[in-house]
């Protein structure tokens, strides 16, 4: 839950949220400091994707129209807990050694097409949610990356057309398990991870992020700068990317495309200090926000079963 920080979210911005009294997220919009429930909204009826695509479409307006014109009681952002802004997308690619800067750094070549592998609904967190360090790997490291989120299907789009199916971008961790990742050819058991996946603060709309390509991204640990870069560093593009993954695969709304990591991560240091217990990562992009999360340790079988016991109890 939240803490004494509180989380900026851009004005504009889609985002899922709850109370401390509620189990489920919701769907929000924030406007004027405060979010307006998406239920029941004529054109979006409680979808966050729906929505950014009408502000796409049709503009930001007719969205606060929409939404402050339904009468529904509003909820201060201090007062609740935010969810990824997708909360069950059917895919999450992930891209890889997509900055140069990273990929010498990490002692790999640049590919000559995107690389892309797999994340989960399980590793889906919003901002100020824990990230859950495994027993299972104690070299786990940060990703700060753009992402980007699908608003209509698309397959076989081309790259002049690719943005115009783009609903909007958000804060994306790559959060990684190195010993895991690496161990075999294939990343997906050092990046799969419980919580591996945190997203937001929100979904801002693509309208008002016009160039994708001209964000400054960086991340903090405990407030000390470990990335800083900017998305023009891209080896593959965001519209190049849509354009490379549609040729085969069909995507989706709600799909959640992350773009890359530039360099700065633990891995490339010769020191390296990797995450531990109470460490805190906030990686901000411009004009998206700052995602912050702070870090926890697995507890031991043992000691889960009671806390899930004592939980049970009160």
């Amino acid at each position: 839950m939240r803490s004494d920080y509180t989380t900026e979210v851009p004005e504009h911005s889609l985002v899922t949220w709850r109370t401390r009294t509620d189990d489920a997220f919701a769907p929000g919009f924030v406007h004027e400091g405060a979010v307006w429930p998406l239920d029941g909204i004529d054109g979006i009826d409680g979808d966050v994707v729906a929505a950014a695509v009408l502000a796409n479409d049709s503009g930001i307006d007719e969205l606060v129209s929409r939404v402050t014109g339904n009468g529904a009681s509003t909820v201060a952002l201090t007062d609740i807990e935010l969810g990824p802004p997708v909360l069950r997308p059917s895919k999450i690619l992930c891209l890889g050694l997509n900055y140069q800067a990273h990929a010498d750094g990490a002692g790999f070549e640049v590919p000559a097409v995107p690389v892309f592998f797999a994340k989960f609904q399980n590793g889906l967190v919003g901002a100020d949610a824990n990230v859950v360090l495994p027993r299972a790997d104690d070299k786990v490291d940060y990703e700060g990356e753009l992402a980007v989120v699908i608003g209509k299907r698309a397959k076989q789009v081309s790259r002049e057309d690719a943005l115009d199916y783009v609903a909007g971008y958000a804060v994306f961790n790559d959060v990684s398990a190195r010993d895991l990742q690496l161990a075999t050819s294939q990343w997906t058991h050092g990046k799969g991870v419980d919580t591996f996946a945190p997203m937001g603060p929100g979904l801002v709309p693509a309208a008002l992020i016009p160039d994708p390509q001209n964000l400054q991204l960086t991340t903090k640990l405990n407030d000390d700068v470990k990335q800083h870069d900017t998305t023009g560093s891209m080896v593959f593009g965001v519209a190049q990317t849509i354009e490379f993954i549609s040729e085969v695969m069909t995507l989706e709304p709600g799909d959640i495309i992350a773009t890359g990591t530039p360099a700065g991560v633990v891995f490339e240091q010769q020191e390296q200090r990797w995450l531990v217990d109470g460490d805190v990562m906030a990686v901000t992009i411009e004009g998206l926000g700052t995602l912050r999360n702070p870090t926890v340790r697995e507890a031991a079988p043992a000691a889960a079963a009671r806390e899930s016991a004592a939980s049970s109890a009160v």
